[in-house]
């Protein structure tokens, strides 16, 4: 019996199931590549932020005040909260007022110890002291480290900062740090900041520099007139580059004229005039204008630089936040 021959339309049926197959294998892979490709995946909401603390310990001062005393106004081993380093220190007269005023869960005010020296380089032989690089590196890191720890503790106390000279150097630029937003604490903790006799005072008016008090001195900081000068154990950092940011609207400066450290002539002293420009420095830091701010008035009441800073400084404790305590 002869075999039956395939029918005409086997033949065109088969290649469609074929190429049926053919495209589903294709789909599949198509299917397999976007799956294992990945998925765009939107995120999903995360943890919430913790809530702000809405008490502190009990221990925790309302208001932080911190006094960085001048040159030759300190030690690395004084007591922050009873200094005797130097008791003729000029912040003593603004910082006991305030402890006599108010009670310590109030106000607390903290001293910062550091070796507070200003080495002159040029001295035959050497004076035995450290230098201003070194000393001015040792009572920053000394604020910061403080803040720092504090604000861990206390994360509702405010602060007060006030310094004198190469305090107020050292002070200044801890608060243009916050108010660039890098600094130990947030700029909206800070109640407001004192300089006197700032060496990175600029003179100047306008945003981000501090608001003067009493009659504008005519000159700027040492630091400023001698900006790029550096030599062994001295570097003249110019003015802060952004000024006070976020706290210049409450940072106050005090200047007498004929106040070298902040007051020198704006092109008067040049690094390249070294050895000249260093003894100016140095003699300025002794100068009697620089040593009479107690003295020194600043508005036509009569009241003193001091009286001022510690007017002010009151006033800021007064209207501060009241945190509740546990």
């Amino acid at each position: 019996m002869r075999p039956r021959s395939p029918s005409r339309r086997s033949g065109p049926a088969g290649r469609l199931i074929a190429l049926a197959v053919v495209v589903l294998i294709l789909l599949v892979a198509l299917v397999l590549w976007y799956l294992l490709a990945g998925q765009l995946r939107p995120p999903v909401p995360g943890p919430k932020p913790p809530e702000p603390p809405t008490s502190q310990p009990a221990s925790c001062p309302d208001v932080q005040v911190i006094s960085v005393p001048g040159t030759w106004e300190s030690a690395s081993d004084d007591d922050p909260y009873n200094p005797t380093a130097n008791p003729a220190s000029l912040m003593l007269a603004i910082s006991e007022p305030i402890v006599q005023r108010f009670p310590g869960d109030r106000a607390q005010v903290y001293t910062v110890p550091y070796v507070a020296q200003f080495s002159n380089p040029i001295a035959i032989p050497p004076d035995g002291q450290q230098s201003y690089n070194d000393s001015r590196s040792e009572g920053t890191q000394r604020m910061v480290d403080f803040m720092v720890d504090r604000h861990e503790y206390c994360p509702l106390t405010s602060y007060v900062l006030a310094g004198f000279s190469q305090g107020a150097v050292i002070a200044g630029d801890v608060a243009a740090q916050i108010g660039a937003d890098q600094g130990p604490v947030p700029a909206d903790r800070v109640l407001g900041v004192m300089l006197l006799a700032d060496g990175r005072r600029t003179g100047e008016a306008g945003p981000g520099q501090a608001i003067e008090i009493g009659a504008p001195a005519p000159g700027v900081g040492a630091e400023v007139a001698l900006r790029g000068l550096n030599v062994p154990g001295i570097t003249m950092t110019g003015p802060r580059p952004e000024g006070f940011g976020a706290l210049a609207d409450r940072t106050y400066t005090i200047c007498a004229a004929g106040d070298l450290i902040c007051d020198a002539p704006r092109e008067a002293l040049r690094p390249w005039n070294i050895i000249s420009s260093l003894s100016t420095l140095v003699r300025s830091v002794g100068n009697p204008v620089h040593s009479l701010y107690a003295g020194f008035v600043v508005d036509d009441g009569g009241v003193t630089a001091t009286q001022w800073t510690v007017d002010r400084v009151g006033a800021m404790i007064e209207a501060a936040p009241s945190p509740a305590h546990s």
